[in-house]
């Protein structure tokens, strides 16, 4: 199935920075197809070794995805505000860590046959967000992946992914709310730490 991979594509693709000169939907095309040929290229990361995912992430990918955005959504903006600058950065390194281990095991999806196809762009280069429509192909079923990027400084960056109809945050934003309901932002950050610490996938 190609569902938890293309959700993968997010925390293991490749990018450069001419990138950021680049319009949302060619940036896109650009990056699917690095992540499909760095993860073809490489068996480690196939075999899902964490350390040379996390590797990548740290040194290609989180340059180009408003990380602190996507944490404070899936916790939810009242939650997030009301945080501590300690709380806020240990969350971003909680989730970072939970999405990595979640869907590292996915790569050994990618085949030789894996391709990603561009859906027609609907925006604009100069809106400040847009949505880049993409479909994974190979083996089986179609995939639809879809990127929300915001035009930052810098160039265009990630900040919510929709995998077959279901958006990222939404998804984990729903899993933390009755965690957060009873313990609280410390509540999440343990529960967090404790699913990490156990490899156990989200």
């Amino acid at each position: 199935m190609f569902k938890p991979f293309v959700a993968a594509i997010v925390t293991s693709v490749a990018l450069g920075s001419a990138f950021a000169q680049e319009a949302p939907d060619a940036f896109v095309k650009t990056l699917s197809n690095d992540v499909v040929d760095a993860v073809k290229a490489d068996k480690a990361i196939q075999a899902g070794d964490i350390g040379k995912i996390n590797a990548l992430v740290d040194t290609k990918v989180m340059p180009h995805v408003n990380f602190e955005r996507m944490t404070s959504r899936a916790v939810g903006e009242q939650r997030w505000q009301g945080a501590s600058a300690d709380q806020k950065t240990k969350l971003q390194a909680e989730f970072k860590t939970l999405l990595v281990r979640s869907y590292a095991g996915a790569l050994r999806e990618v085949k030789p046959a894996t391709t990603v196809a561009l859906k027609p762009f609907r925006g604009s280069a100069t809106d400040k967000e847009v949505e880049v429509q993409t479909e994974v192909r190979g083996a089986g079923q179609p995939v639809a992946l879809n990127y929300r990027l915001e035009n930052a400084a810098g160039g265009w960056k990630i900040y919510d992914v929709n995998v077959g109809g279901f958006w990222l945050v939404s998804n984990y934003t729903k899993q933390f709310s009755p965690i957060l309901q009873s313990g609280g932002v410390d509540g999440l950050l343990a529960k967090l730490a404790e699913l990490n610490k156990s490899g156990v996938k989200s």
